[in-house]
């Protein structure tokens, strides 16, 4: 165990530690009695002066060359690539994914800052003919201010990574508040953005409560857009308090993916693509495939050829090279995991797959992944967000009735179809409802310089990633001249 108690960092370095700070101890999901690290938690009073650092900042960076702003970058994603082992490491004792998981999770947090690096040095406006003789229109696209950034658990290298980059690539301040749950990724990437040479103020990091930092961020008058990632109820509580101050708000809330499995799929595949969305990262993603929509043809060898590759998934030590599936992140999940599957038992739903293990406390917070057959439309394992390795498998008639269920949801983040036709592979990228729709390919894998988000419940606002990121944060001027000739 490292005892050196960690800090958040404001104005340019990490704040002293003082005796009436109260601290939190974060445990390895793993084994529950090991400490990785300890830290300070931030307060409303420290909130307060990390968002006055980056209101005082805000002016000399939003004018800052952008060779700046892209060398920073650049570097700050150089760090992360040189350092991704380390970093995969400390990410998988905290939150639980594999190693191999976490380390790819970094490496894509390091592509985005370079991604952004080279954005930075892009034109950010254009210029118009104007229907007035003599006249020049220029169209300017200027950072939004102070940005409040509020990450969830799940991926704490990866979702921070999107948002801050694309914050000061364009001229933005940043107030970052992580998930308590997960403090030792952001230290570490908050140490490196401070050693890649960022302004004082530019860029701050709050650990502490949503009570108490999350909160203060959102009603504070010097904030001036919020991006948030995390819970629907949540969420909703973000765009109202963001609406009442009429700022720039962009949210994502999660997802009930569903993933289409058609008569004509390769049954290996359709397997695969399941297992992955479904299970990796134990559950724990937005995008997961949580219903898997199955066509009556292909639907016993399917069920058959499912069941057997679950059970050999290997539930472990997340360093281990062999673990396929790590521990939830904590006793909190473990227990509405536990919960759902009285719940679908309860409904009605067949439990084929993932009866847990008597455990005791010092047990790592691991959970087996659970198949439900025989769900109906008006089950919660149908309908509610359960973010663990829980999947509802639904056995349809034909592709029409398989559509029709796949899109019974209030959410619409990722959706997938597993079929050799081009006609249904076109059909359902038309009409799907989700933000992202995949064709023989997992719901839960995204690239990094491409939109990201959903409809319905799942987002709110402009996209995230990509260059689509710049409706953001950045606002537009329409700037009028008529030269004078001297």
């Amino acid at each position: 165990m490292n005892t050196k108690i960690k800090t958040s960092y404001i104005n340019g370095a990490f704040i002293q530690n003082t005796p009436d700070m109260q601290l939190l101890e974060n445990r390895n999901p793993a084994y529950p009695d090991q400490i990785v690290d300890v830290f300070a938690r931030a307060d409303e009073s420290l909130t307060l002066q990390a968002i006055e650092a980056a209101n005082n900042a805000k002016k000399a960076w939003a004018m800052s060359n952008p060779m700046l702003r892209s060398d920073l970058l650049d570097k700050i994603g150089t760090r992360l690539l040189e350092q991704k082992q380390y970093l995969g490491e400390i990410l998988a004792k905290e939150e639980g994914k594999t190693l191999k998981e976490a380390i790819l999770e970094v490496d894509k947090a390091g592509r985005l800052f370079k991604f952004y690096a080279q954005e930075a040095l892009h034109a950010v406006g254009e210029k118009y003919q104007s229907v007035r003789d003599g006249v020049t229109v220029d169209v300017i696209a200027q950072p939004v201010g102070v940005v409040g950034v509020i990450c969830p658990w799940n991926f704490p290298m990866a979702i921070p990574a999107w948002k801050i980059a694309p914050a000061l690539c364009y001229g933005n301040t940043v107030v970052f508040k992580p998930a308590e749950l997960v403090p030792s990724s952001a230290w570490e990437l908050a140490k490196i953005i401070h050693e890649a040479g960022v302004p004082a103020g530019v860029f701050n990091m709050l650990i502490g409560p949503g009570r108490a930092v999350g909160d203060t961020i959102l009603r504070s008058e010097k904030i001036n857009a919020v991006s948030f990632t995390g819970s629907e109820n949540v969420g909703r509580q973000v765009a109202k308090l963001t609406a009442e101050r009429m700022i720039p708000a962009q949210l994502e809330m999660g997802g009930k993916n569903p993933l289409i499995i058609l008569d004509d799929a390769d049954l290996d595949l359709a397997v695969s693509l399941t297992v992955q969305g479904a299970f990796f990262s134990t559950g724990q993603r937005c995008t997961a495939t949580s219903r898997v929509i199955v066509t009556q043809g292909i639907y016993p060898h399917f069920l058959e050829k499912l069941i057997a590759t679950t059970q050999k998934l290997k539930m472990g030590d997340p360093l281990a090279s062999d673990t396929d599936i790590g521990p939830v992140v904590d006793a909190k999940q473990l227990a509405q995991n536990l919960n759902y599957i009285d719940i679908g038992c309860q409904e009605g739903a067949t439990l084929i797959c993932g009866e847990q293990p008597e455990r005791s406390e010092t047990d790592g917070f691991y959970f087996r992944p659970v198949i439900f057959t025989n769900v109906t439309r008006d089950m919660k394992i149908f309908k509610e967000e359960i973010f663990g390795p829980i999947l509802a498998v639904i056995q349809a008639k034909d592709y029409n009735e398989a559509f029709e269920v796949s899109e019974d949801s209030s959410f619409g983040l990722s959706a997938g179809i597993c079929t050799s036709s081009l006609q249904y592979a076109a059909d359902f990228q038309r009409r799907s409802s989700s933000g992202m729709v995949m064709v023989n390919l997992t719901t839960a894998g995204v690239d990094h310089h491409v939109p990201f988000g959903g409809n319905k419940s799942s987002s709110f606002g402009p996209r995230e990633q990509g260059t689509y990121a710049k409706q953001f944060f950045t606002k537009v001027k329409t700037a009028y001249q008529l030269p004078q000739i001297a």
